[in-house]
Formats: C-alpha cells, sequence, structure tokens
C-alpha cells in the first residue's frame, strides 16, 4: 500500500482558479494483535487501532507494544505476520509472559491525538519509572550540534516534501551524524517505529543519542522517549506544559522550537553541560 496518493485539486491562486496535481499523505486504518500463549493455551487479542501512514508496520507495532510497556525484550517475539493491508499480529515465544492487565486497556489511536483512553497518567508514569536510568553517564552537549539538526533531516523527509502532511523523528548521534528517520502521518507512529526499528532489528543504547521531532513535543512522546531511556529530546515545534513537567521529573533534556541559529531550553539533565563555541 503506498504512503502517498495523487488527486487533482483547483487551487486559488493571485486571483484566479487553476486545477492542478497534489499529493496527500496515506491515512489507514492499522489494527495490531498481539498472539500470546496462557497456561499453555495459545491466545490471541487485538490491542490497538491505529490511523497511520502504511509502511514499516511492522516497526510500528513491535515499537507500540513496547513503548506502552507490553514487550519488554526482543527475544519475547517469535514472528510478525502481516494479516492483510491492516492488520498485524505480533506473536510471542510459548516461553514468554506478558501482563495481561495492561492488555486489558482499550487503545484506539489518531494521527493527531495518539492513545486515547489511557487508564491514567499516573499509570503511564509508574510504567515510565521502571525503564529511566538514575545515574546516566555525565554528558557535554554542543549548542552547534543542534541548531545543525533541523537542516540535516530535510533532505530525508521524502513523504514531507511531496505532501507537506507528514511527521518525522530522528536519531542522530552526539556527533550530529544521522541515525535513522522515519515517517508518518502520526507523530507518535513515526516514533514508535523508528523505536521499534532499533529494539528488533538494530538495537543500540539509545542513552546516547539524541531524538528529533519534526513537529511538536507532546506528553505521550516524551513517556515513549522516556521508555526508551533515550535522555535528549529535541523539537521542531513547541513542548506542552505535561511534557515540560515529564522532561523535569525524569531529568530528560528537552529542547523546542529548534531552528538553525536558535532554540528553547526547558530542560538540562542534572549531568548535562551545554557548551557554546564563539
Amino acid at each position: 500500500m503506498p504512503s502517498t496518493h495523487n488527486i487533482s485539486i483547483t487551487k486559488f491562486d493571485h486571483g484566479q482558479f487553476h486545477i492542478k496535481d497534489d499529493v496527500l499523505a496515506v491515512e489507514e486504518p492499522l489494527e495490531i494483535s498481539l498472539q500470546y500463549f496462557e497456561n499453555g493455551e495459545k491466545k490471541r487479542q487485538s490491542v490497538s487501532i491505529t490511523m497511520r501512514t502504511p509502511g514499516f508496520d511492522r516497526e510500528l507495532a513491535i515499537g507500540f507494544l513496547f513503548t506502552e510497556g507490553i514487550l519488554t525484550h526482543a527475544d519475547q517475539v517469535e514472528i510478525v505476520l502481516t494479516m492483510g493491508e491492516n492488520h498485524i499480529t505480533v506473536c510471542l515465544r510459548e516461553q514468554a509472559s506478558v501482563e495481561l492487565e495492561k492488555l486489558k486497556r482499550n487503545f484506539y489511536t489518531t494521527s493527531s491525538c495518539g492513545v486515547c483512553g489511557k487508564s491514567s497518567i499516573d499509570a503511564i508514569r509508574t510504567i515510565a519509572s521502571d525503564y529511566i536510568q538514575p545515574n546516566a553517564a555525565p554528558r557535554t552537549l554542543s549548542t552547534e550540534i543542534f541548531t545543525s539538526l533541523k537542516e540535516k533531516i530535510n533532505d530525508y523527509q521524502s513523504n514531507f516534501s511531496q505532501t507537506g502532511g507528514i511527521h518525522a523523528s530522528a536519531l542522530f548521534d552526539f556527533e550530529g551524524k544521522l541515525i535513522s528517520i522515519y515517517e508518518d502521518v502520526g507523530r507518535h507512529n513515526a516514533l514508535d517505529k523508528l523505536i521499534g526499528h532499533h529494539f528488533i532489528d538494530d538495537p543500540l543504547d539509545f542513552s546516547q543519542n539524541i531524538l528529533l521531532l519534526s513537529g511538536r513535543a507532546s506528553f505521550e512522546l516524551i513517556q515513549k522517549a522516556i521508555m526508551a531511556k533515550i535522555r535528549v529530546v529535541c523539537a521542531i515545534g513547541a513542548p506542552s506544559s505535561l511534557a515540560v513537567e515529564l522532561a523535569k521529573e525524569f531529568d530528560i533534556t528537552l529542547l523546542g522550537f529548534l531552528k538553525n541559529q536558535s532554540f528553547n531550553l526547558y530542560h538540562i539533565s542534572k549531568n548535562s553541560i551545554l557548551t557554546h563555541e564563539n
């Protein structure tokens, strides 16, 4: 299934109407199911329906299950099955355990709000607190690295350049080298795809990397970053008040309104030092 769709539209410009071609970001539902064993019996349960841009559905499903605290290790997964264009099932190994209480929550995610129906914000904090590293190694952060990031992703956001309606999550090392980037019509899906890829295919220590969000930084995106042990988050847009509160609570360095020459610093980790070369 393609990630973009070509249509013909009418454009009004400088007092005249014109017929022109346009490209839209595709938005389709994806049902994520989990197959697991309970008392030796194989069971399957639908976990989430998310509105997403087709592509990298396997990574999306894995990333979602991990950032929601259902998966904790890659070796829990036996296989991921695509059940048609809009349904995917993550099959766990028989010996893999899963917290059934978490499966009782009803997940419905949209491209704009992420998960609707979280049981409570306190529940999210409880899950995240099990993943954070309280004593991370000291880190020197360069303002020049941060201000270079926005320009670096422009050439890689192919769907955004065509549609203007796609979000991206990108991972950089502390030297400013791009490691991976994923796009989706939902900002939370883009991050789940990125985290899912490194969770299942290319494991790395997220605490040694910088996460760049192409839009705003919401509470849920910071929560997902915490689950992955990401310590530095930059957003091209604004953070929400709850995102800043969570970043401070878990000592995550958080930047917003990132541009080529400026950014707003909302919190810097106690173990970090920010430097600038004149």
